[in-house]
């Protein structure tokens, strides 16, 4: 079996799908690995290493998507959009591929893929069972972007974040708020703390608590529904009710705050309102909010996604896709759980996709010309 990494063509996008690391280990697995010429210089990784580690390398995009049966990408194929090429129509009918897809939005796209014959994989979906967590790609880039969120707000901060004594006088720390207790947030509070910050974190989910206190940040307490999660550990939508209570609290703590990081997102749909536009202005001038929501709209009323900007004296950011800012180690983390998903289903002779595996289920969008996913069946 021909396994193709191409190069992304999405603007912006600098990460690499399989690192070199990966293409030996799938070489030793007897896969034949095509990399195309310069997938991985963005990341970092030379064309070199990519034949040092026992890759084929393809001089076109066009090699990589019509010659290969399985094609390992980052984000979801172009299909002529936008002036770029259109690489579902490139790629060879039968094939199998795995990327992030981004099913919820891009149902034409799921649609083109199935009518090209393409079995497609969107990582996304990974069912959170503990087979699969070695897999989980969200949890990977989350992490990225915790992390990269706060140095943002270090930068954009007029203020030092930790504890300064001199003898020019005290400096107190920066009061930090994180919103969602995610992976992203979770390190959003581990980061920050590490830079001597005071931390608050507030989450729906009653587990988040104790995760929030392990890492030495204070917990926004109030009273918690069992309901706010569901069956995957991902927060679910609140009643009216309960998401006024959250905001009163949140409100509560916003003058007194220097640096907001939101990170709450619900699967499929906008991301919550958590800041208003009343609460920004109770910041205090030069205070800053990092919105990691404005992908999916953001929990900021006065977000604008992608773009850094200055409302009511707080510089407001919202970032798209910051583990692209980090391709490198953002690489790394998405190929080792690429790798360990393809190791799990492939074999010399091919793909063993199993529909009755809660693994291959769960990510599978297109299979044989069909839309297979309950995602679609259910729409």
């Amino acid at each position: 079996m021909k396994v193709g990494i191409p190069k992304e063509i999405q603007p912006g996008e600098t990460r690499v799908a399989v690192i070199p690391d990966t293409v030996k280990k799938l070489v030793q697995k007897g896969l034949t690995v095509s990399v195309e010429t310069g997938a991985g210089a963005a990341a970092c990784f030379s064309d070199e290493d990519y034949r040092a580690a026992g890759a084929e390398l393809a001089a076109t995009h066009q090699a990589v998507l019509g010659e290969c049966d399985l094609v390992l990408k980052v984000v979801r194929p172009t299909a002529g959009e936008a002036g770029l090429p259109d690489e579902v129509g490139q790629l060879k009918p039968g094939a199998v591929l795995i990327a992030m897809l981004q099913p919820y939005t891009q149902a034409a796209l799921m649609q083109k893929l199935a009518k090209r014959g393409v079995t497609a994989a969107a990582l996304e979906l990974m069912p959170r069972i503990t087979r699969a967590q070695a897999m989980d790609v969200l949890s990977s880039m989350a992490t990225v972007s915790g992390y990269k969120a706060v140095l943002l707000a270090a930068s954009a901060s007029p203020r030092f974040f930790p504890l300064f004594m001199s003898a020019a006088g005290t400096v107190p720390a920066a009061r930090v708020l994180i919103l969602g207790a995610g992976v992203a947030g979770l390190q959003a509070i581990a980061t920050a703390k590490r830079l001597g910050a005071a931390v608050e974190g507030f989450d729906v989910r009653p587990a988040a608590k104790e995760q929030i206190l392990s890492l030495g940040a204070k917990f926004l307490e109030m009273e918690l529904s069992k309901e706010a999660e569901d069956a995957g550990g991902y927060a679910k939508a609140q009643s009216e009710e309960q998401h006024r209570r959250e905001l009163a609290l949140i409100g509560s703590r916003m003058a007194r705050t220097d640096v907001v990081i939101s990170t709450a997102a619900i699967p499929g749909k906008r991301a919550p309102i958590l800041v208003t536009a009343e609460m920004v202005k109770q910041l205090k001038p030069g205070s800053v909010i990092v919105d990691l929501g404005a992908e999916s709209g953001g929990n900021c009323e006065l977000t604008e996604p992608g773009k850094t900007v200055v409302k009511h004296g707080v510089t407001l950011m919202g970032p798209l896709n910051l583990p692209a800012t980090m391709p490198m180690h953002a690489s790394q983390m998405y190929s080792k759980n690429v790798e360990n998903l393809v190791l799990h289903l492939a074999g010399k002779d091919g793909m063993r996709l199993d529909l009755a595996d809660p693994i291959t289920a769960g990510i599978v969008v297109t299979h044989q010309g069909q839309l297979v996913h309950p995602l679609f069946k259910s729409a």
